[in-house]
């Protein structure tokens, strides 16, 4: 685990457990708005941001702060990513689930050094499940120790995020996965899909968008726990370089059959 893994662990859960739980299924129609159409924004965002980064400064002072929101306000705040040591939060992933008064969403966090990603956090408030991972130190679920590892039976589980993509590459994704891939229902959340990979439940994961807040925990956590994730064309997926979509899968074998089906 690393150092830090307390404390940070703690504050998640204060925030949880402070912020967010007591306004799941009670959002007036005036905490929350669309940032852009279909993408929402909500009070529980605003404030588990605040509180996170306030709490993560006291711990690693040098560190700066990139959080989601922060980032809608001032998108320049990212191009700094790969400059020193940067704490990564997204406040609440799968808000739109959260307005909508069900689950999952998590809250989520990375730290990066220099652009790598060294270590995560994923708190799933409604399981009480806490993903932690550290680089070069494994990845635990609620403090035990997991390996990445294939779904059961049938062909690979799919979860592609094909409403972020144009009707045409929709298209082809399910003529290419036919008969190779089984296409399942994403979670609209990273916190969700990350474990669904390592714990058994999906096998790949397409991801048209890498918002650094949606993916520098879980790319880790994946990595530690024997998965891999590279963008479409192979390149390694780094916080610090622009990219457009990546692949996940919970072994490399299933990555290559991913990319195969997928883009080759």
């Amino acid at each position: 685990m690393h150092p830090l893994h307390e404390p940070v662990a703690a504050l998640i859960r204060e925030v949880a457990r402070d912020i967010m739980m007591p306004r799941f299924r009670k959002l007036a129609t005036h905490e929350f708005a669309e940032k852009t159409p279909g993408d929402f924004v909500t009070i529980v965002d605003r404030e588990s941001e605040a509180r996170l980064g306030e709490g993560l400064a006291r711990l690693l002072p040098e560190a700066r702060i990139i959080g989601e929101e922060s980032a809608a306000a001032d998108p320049s705040i990212v191009d700094h990513v790969g400059d020193g040591t940067a704490w990564i939060i997204d406040p609440l992933d799968g808000t739109n689930n959260f307005t909508e008064g069900k689950s999952p969403f998590a809250i989520m966090i990375g730290l990066a050094v220099d652009g790598e990603r060294e270590a995560g956090w994923i708190y799933d408030p409604v399981l009480d499940r806490l993903v932690h991972a550290a680089r070069g130190r494994g990845c635990t679920v609620n403090g035990e120790r997991v390996t990445a590892r294939r779904s059961e039976g049938g062909l690979p589980k799919a979860a592609t995020a094909t409403y972020f993509m144009p009707e045409d590459r929709q298209a082809d994704v399910r003529r290419r996965a036919e008969g190779r891939l089984e296409i399942v229902d994403i979670p609209r959340c990273a916190g969700e899909q990350y474990p669904r990979l390592m714990l058994g439940i999906n096998d790949i994961a397409l991801f048209e968008r890498t918002h650094v807040w949606d993916h520098a925990p879980g790319a880790l956590m994946l990595e530690e726990a024997g998965g891999m994730i590279a963008r479409n064309d192979g390149s390694p997926y780094r916080l610090d370089v622009p990219g457009k979509g990546a692949i996940a899968a919970s072994t490399p074998e299933l990555w290559a059959l991913a990319k195969e089906v997928l883009f080759d």
